[in-house]
C-alpha cells in the first residue's frame, strides 16, 4: 500500500489549494462550487459545543446611533436618511481566541460586533477593535483559529503552533505588529476604537455606488493597558472588563462613540497601491480621509446575560439595502460561516429570538425547526410564487449589480506587499512604544520549540523595517539571517 502526505478532504479526494479559495478572478466573488471551502467553514463552525467557537467571552450593552451628519448622497440606507435620527442598537463586546470561562485582560484581539434595528429590518456591523486582520482568504480561517486554541494532545495553549503559522502566513504581520503593540491589552472596552475592518459597499438612491470603511472612535480616548497589570487581574478579577462596562453604564457614566467612514470611489479599486478589499491592509487616512457619520451611545445594561449577551447572533450578511459587500475573500467567507454558525449553536430560528428580532415585522415563508415558538406562520400561504396574496419580492431594493470576470479557479491576491505597512506603523511608534513591543514579541516566541520558525518569522519583521527584526533577533539571542540583509 503506497502512503503518501497528500492533503484530502473528509471523503478523502486530494486537495489541490488550501491557500486560496475559487473566486471569479482575483477579486471574486467566491464561488459556492469550492465544496473544500464549504467544508472547512461547516466543519469548523462545528467544533464546538455549546459556546461560540470564537467570540465565547463576551459583554453586551443596548444603547442607540444618532445620526449626524447627511450621507445620503452615498447611502439610501435608511438608518443614515436624517441628521437627528436615532436607532436602537446593540453591541456584544469579545475577546476572540479564548473559551467561556477566560479571563478579560488577555492579548486578543477584541470583538466589536453592532446591531442596528432599523425601520427596514437588522443591520449587523461585526468588526473588531483592530482595522486589520490576520489572514485574508476565508479557507484560511478554520486553520488559524486552531492555532489560538488549544492543542489537542497536551490540552494546553502551543505558541510553537502560533508563530509557526504566523511564520508561514506573512500577510499576518500587520496585525501581529498592532496585537504585540500597546493596543494589543485595552484599559477597558469603553476605551478602545472598533472597526468594521472590511471594505463594504454603499449605493444610495440612484444606484451610484462608493467603497466604504468604518471606524468607531471611542469619545472616552484610546486608553490600554500594561502587560504586568493585565496579568495581576487575569487571575484577581478575570471577569474585569465585562464588570467595568456593566458598572459605568449603571452609574450613568454611559460611553459613546463617534461613527466615522472612509469612502473610496468605486473606480479607485483598480488603481490603488494597496488592494482596498485585502483585510490585512489599511487605506492612508491623508488619501481617503474620515468623514463623520453619528454617534453611537450605550444606556442600559442586558436585563439578563444569557438572553441577550450569549444568545445575540451577528452576521456581517445581514443587510439592508443601501449597504452591499465587497470581494473581501475573508468577507466573502463570513457571509456564509456566521449565519451558519448561529443555525447550528442556537437554531434555525435564532433571529426570532428577542435579541436578534428586527423591529419591523417579518415576512417570509421560512417555517419549522427548531425553537419555534411563535404561530409558524399560522395558516398562511407558505410558498412563493403564489395567487393568495402572500408576500412578493422588492425589486428596487435588489442589491447593486456589479460586474464579474475572470477564469473560476484557486486563486490569490494579485498584491503581496506585507510589509509596507507594519514598518509604517512600527515606524509610526514612539522608542518607548517599539521598546514594549519588541519586549512582548520577544516573551510571546521565546516558548517557540524549533529555531527555524523564530528565523523564519524575524525575516518578516527585519523585511518590514531592519530595525524591527534586528531588535528581535537580539531579544531572542539568534541573528539575522544574512540572505535578508
Amino acid at each position: 500500500m503506497t502512503t503518501n502526505n497528500n492533503l484530502t478532504t473528509s471523503w478523502g479526494a486530494p486537495v489541490g489549494d488550501n491557500q486560496n479559495s475559487m473566486t471569479a478572478g482575483s477579486r471574486g466573488p467566491t464561488l459556492i462550487q469550492d465544496v473544500h471551502l464549504l467544508e472547512k467553514l461547516a466543519h469548523f463552525n462545528r467544533e464546538r459545543v455549546p459556546e461560540r467557537v470564537v467570540h465565547a467571552k463576551g459583554a453586551g450593552a443596548h444603547g442607540y446611533f444618532e445620526v449626524t451628519n447627511d450621507l445620503t448622497k452615498y447611502t439610501k440606507a435608511d438608518f443614515l436618511s436624517e441628521v437627528g435620527k436615532r436607532t436602537p442598537m446593540f453591541i456584544r463586546f469579545s475577546t476572540v481566541a479564548g473559551e467561556l470561562g477566560s479571563a478579560d485582560t488577555v492579548r486578543d484581539p477584541r470583538g466589536f460586533a453592532v446591531k442596528f434595528y432599523t425601520e427596514e429590518g437588522n443591520y449587523d456591523l461585526v468588526g473588531n477593535n483592530t482595522p486589520i486582520f490576520f489572514i485574508r482568504d476565508a479557507i484560511k480561517f478554520p486553520d488559524f483559529i486552531h492555532t489560538q486554541k488549544r492543542d489537542p494532545k497536551t490540552h494546553l495553549k502551543n505558541p510553537t503552533a502560533v508563530w509557526d503559522f504566523w511564520s508561514l502566513s506573512p500577510e499576518s504581520l500587520h496585525q501581529v505588529t498592532y496585537l504585540m503593540g500597546d493596543r494589543g491589552i485595552p484599559a477597558t472596552l469603553r476605551h478602545m476604537n472598533g472597526y468594521g475592518s472590511h471594505t463594504f459597499k454603499w449605493t444610495n438612491k440612484d444606484g451610484d455606488g462608493v467603497w466604504v470603511k468604518y471606524h468607531f472612535i471611542a469619545d472616552q480616548g484610546v486608553k490600554n493597558m500594561d502587560v504586568n497589570l493585565a496579568a495581576k487581574l487575569a487571575g484577581e478579577n478575570p471577569d474585569y472588563h465585562t464588570e467595568d462596562l456593566f458598572n459605568a453604564i449603571e452609574n450613568g457614566d454611559f460611553p459613546s462613540w463617534t461613527l466615522k467612514v472612509q469612502i473610496m470611489p468605486l473606480e479607485d479599486a483598480n488603481t490603488y497601491r494597496f488592494d482596498p478589499f485585502d483585510v490585512t491592509k489599511i487605506w492612508s487616512h491623508k488619501d481617503y480621509p474620515l468623514i463623520e457619520v453619528g454617534k453611537m451611545v450605550l444606556n442600559k445594561n442586558p436585563e439578563n446575560y444569557f438572553a441577550e449577551v450569549e444568545q445575540a447572533t451577528f452576521s456581517p450578511g445581514t443587510l439592508v439595502p443601501g449597504i452591499d459587500v465587497s470581494p473581501d475573500k475573508m468577507l466573502q467567507g463570513r457571509l456564509f460561516a456566521y449565519h451558519d454558525a448561529h443555525r447550528y449553536r442556537v437554531g434555525a430560528n435564532h433571529q426570532a429570538l428577542p435579541i436578534n428580532r428586527p423591529r419591523n415585522e417579518v415576512k417570509n415563508y421560512q417555517r419549522d425547526g427548531q425553537m419555534r415558538f411563535d404561530n409558524n406562520g399560522g395558516g398562511s400561504v407558505y410558498y412563493e410564487p403564489n395567487s393568495f396574496g402572500g408576500p412578493a419580492e422588492v425589486p428596487e431594493h435588489k442589491q447593486a449589480a456589479f460586474p464579474v470576470t475572470g477564469i473560476a479557479e484557486s486563486v490569490a491576491y494579485d498584491h503581496n506587499d506585507h510589509y509596507t505597512q507594519p514598518g509604517d506603523l512600527y515606524r509610526l511608534m514612539s522608542e518607548e512604544e517599539r521598546t514594549r513591543l519588541v519586549d512582548n514579541i520577544v516573551a510571546a516566541m521565546k516558548p517557540v520549540e524549533l529555531e527555524e520558525i523564530k528565523l523564519r518569522q524575524i525575516q518578516h519583521f527585519y523585511k518590514a523595517d531592519p530595525e524591527y527584526g534586528t531588535r528581535i533577533a537580539e531579544g531572542l539571542g539568534l541573528k539575522v539571517p544574512q540572505e535578508v540583509k
